[in-house]
């Protein structure tokens, strides 16, 4: 089922969201803590001539990691090589990539929790001794051959920080879990998103847009463009708040920011009367990949307090039940004390 509130992989290709992406600090809307301690360690390495340590982001989709390692690279005045672990299958891949790196450069790994145990090997030299250990041959006659590496920065980004290895996640020196953006980050993103797309909105309708982007820009930002394209065929200069309304019940994304897989979902836990489902279970009874279920639809439904993860499955919270107007069936009251014993 294509989702309009769903996160492509690789969407800041597009060059239209390469011309949305923040270049500097003074751009970037969101995450304050993480510029804030970011400028701090980017100043001190600049102060000592230094490399910037290696830094691991993670959190859902769609929250700015990337965007954060090109602002990173911007203030170093550091080249970037971007890749993500997929595509590097062979020892060779990542060698040819590490060998091709500059003093200074900054290399940029995403989804790096799908990283081979062999590539992440070859990995943990490099990151702590800028050094890249080969193995030539093999049996009796294999020999080891150590190639020094320029000293680099590896910025590594996951929407999954409990599958890296604890070998590999020790050797970033900075971890930074992104949050969720509040709805009025996310109307400034869109107001200013659409000025630069030369279709700006009210205030009313950035709102109306943030509060229904599940507290994600890149949500936000894919919205804004369909929502323009309803106003472009209303001849309107400016999105109103009528036609963003229009829009976005039209495109099936309701006030909270649920589309119809959301519902699906929770309708899912709801007609369990209170028995927790498992994560295969619901992919099956929905027809969609696990990853997706974790990666693109949970996280938002659990930071909000909608349903709960168990050691024997998922289960909704009261609060879901007030959101369908439902009331709890006591079975499912006794789960939710039961597994939080």
């Amino acid at each position: 089922m294509e989702r309009v509130v769903e996160i492509e992989k690789f969407a800041f290709e597009n060059e239209y969201e390469k011309s949305l992406r923040p270049q500097n600090w003074n751009d970037y809307i969101g995450q304050e803590k993480i510029k804030k301690n970011l400028q701090v360690f980017i100043q001190a390495a600049r102060k000592r001539g230094e490399s910037l340590d290696h830094v691991l982001f993670f959190g859902p989709p769609g929250l700015g990691k990337t965007t954060l390692a090109h602002i990173i690279s911007n203030e170093m005045l550091a080249n970037m090589k971007i890749t993500s672990a997929p595509m590097i299958e062979k020892s060779g891949d990542l060698a040819a990539i590490l060998t091709n790196l500059q003093e200074g450069d900054i290399l940029f790994i995403d989804e790096i929790h799908r990283l081979s145990p062999a590539i992440e090997e070859i990995l943990y030299p490099a990151m702590e001794d800028f050094r890249l250990d080969i193995i030539i041959g093999s049996g009796p006659a294999a020999q080891t051959i150590k190639i020094d590496l320029p000293s680099f920065t590896l910025i590594g980004a996951t929407t999954r920080a409990g599958m890296i290895s604890s070998p590999l996640r020790d050797r970033f020196g900075m971890h930074f879990r992104l949050q969720f953006y509040s709805k009025d980050e996310l109307s400034k993103i869109i107001k200013k998103a659409s000025t630069t797309l030369e279709k700006p909105c009210i205030d009313e309708a950035a709102f109306e847009m943030a509060r229904r982007s599940r507290g994600t820009p890149r949500i936000a930002l894919r919205l804004l463009k369909r929502i323009r394209d309803y106003a472009d065929v209303n001849d309107e200069t400016t999105i109103s708040h009528s036609t963003c309304c229009y829009g976005l019940n039209e495109l099936g994304v309701n006030d909270l920011g649920f589309d119809e897989l959301d519902l699906s979902y929770l309708k899912l836990l709801i007609d369990s009367k209170g028995r927790p489902l498992g994560l295969s279970t619901i992919a099956a009874a929905l027809s969609e990949d696990e990853g997706t279920i974790e990666d693109v639809i949970e996280p938002y439904l659990l930071a909000n307090n909608y349903i709960e993860k168990t050691a024997r499955g998922r289960i909704v919270t009261p609060k879901t039940y007030e959101l369908f107007k439902l009331t709890p069936p006591a079975r499912a009251e006794n789960s939710l004390f039961e597994e939080n014993q």
